[in-house]
């Protein structure tokens, strides 16, 4: 942990002198091409496409690449330079090639041999590997296993042991809450102290996004809880998903019909749409007469359905199809990158 505290410094010096200048990039596959690159807003391709496999940058300045032919993990930064790193073999979390690990708070976690450690920002590995299981960072802390043991790590160096008996899993941070798993299987909250801020008494449990989690109770049904675990929006929903910062509604099934509430806990029905997707920065995907469109938290469409398939709204940006061919829109529905593209991702702000 020595390690760790002493390039605090140099992480958050790094991590300074990159905020000065911020960019947009998105994944995209030209026309024909069996690799990825990456393009800027303007659908200019800044880092060619060579790439079988390649993960969205971070706002830590680096996107996770996979060496398909050495099975390798690195780092690339806005540039497409290769992160120099201590350790040239080492594997990362990956969730079945969705859901890889990537810089978060300026660490990532990296398997090295059977044990888990970290990697930072500069290169170097911070904390060394000796743990069984690592979690990604989030908001500056993340959470360890090492036998039946679980440990809260922060990037301040500051290490909590998780006192809690019985403990089975500890799920990432998000707002400074983890869920856990207690021995009788039911869920509840750690804090970045370590201690419990939610009892185990729960099912399952989701997130906490803006504010707020999902929770399910014993006979199944999903409400929504505050940091103290009090019910702000009772237990009444079949399925429930997370809050929207911008449009202050989440996606809930009342019934047999999905549906939207906020957290006063008033339900609103969208009628004009086939399907009904998560509100994403203040717009949620729907679709009438086989296309794809999106509507505002008052159920009308103000992007009217034209599109041929479409990603959530991203950093002001959302992915849309017009035939077989992927360009990107903004929040008027004009694109900004046309559609020429086999495939595009999210729009992802980095420094």
């Amino acid at each position: 942990m020595k390690k760790f505290i002493q390039l605090l410094f140099v992480i958050t010096s790094f991590t300074v002198s990159q905020s000065l200048a911020q960019t947009l990039l998105t994944q995209v596959k030209p026309f024909k091409s069996k690799t990825w690159g990456y393009a800027n807003i303007k659908g200019e391709m800044v880092i060619p496409a060579q790439f079988e496999k390649c993960y969205k940058f971070t706002g830590d300045g680096y996107a996770t690449i996979y060496d398909t032919k050495n099975r390798q993990y690195y780092f690339i930064n806005s540039k497409g330079e290769k992160l120099n790193t201590e350790i040239s073999s080492f594997k990362l979390r990956d969730g079945f090639g969705f859901d890889v690990s990537a810089f978060n708070s300026g660490v990532v976690p990296v398997k090295i041999g059977e044990k888990w450690g970290y990697l930072s920002v500069t290169g170097k590995v911070i904390v060394q590997a000796k743990y069984d299981e690592a979690s990604d960072f989030n908001g500056g802390y993340g959470v360890v296993r090492s036998g039946i043991n679980y440990t809260v790590l922060s990037t301040k160096g500051e290490e909590f042991f998780i006192s809690v008996p019985g403990v089975t899993d500890v799920k990432p941070f998000t707002e400074n809450m983890a869920p856990y798993r207690a021995a009788d299987k039911k869920m509840g909250f750690i804090g970045i102290d370590g201690k419990i801020a939610i009892p185990a008494q729960f099912e399952s449990v989701g997130y906490f996004t803006n504010g707020l989690a999902w929770a399910k109770t014993t006979d199944n049904k999903l409400g929504y809880i505050n940091p103290k675990g009090e019910w702000v929006i009772k237990p009444n929903f079949e399925a429930a998903k997370n809050f929207d910062a911008e449009s202050g509604l989440a996606r809930i099934k009342n019934g047999d019909k999905w549906a939207y509430v906020n957290k006063s806990g008033e339900i609103t029905y969208v009628g004009i749409t086939d399907t009904y997707g998560d509100f994403s920065e203040g717009l949620a995907e729907g679709k009438s007469n086989g296309k794809t469109g999106f509507y505002g938290p008052n159920g009308q469409w103000v992007i009217q359905p034209q599109f041929d398939g479409s990603r959530d709204f991203k950093n002001g940006y959302a992915a849309a199809k017009q035939g077989d061919r992927w360009g990107m829109i903004d929040k008027s529905g004009k694109w900004v990158i046309q559609p020429v593209y086999d495939g595009i991702k999210d729009m992802e702000l980095i420094k």
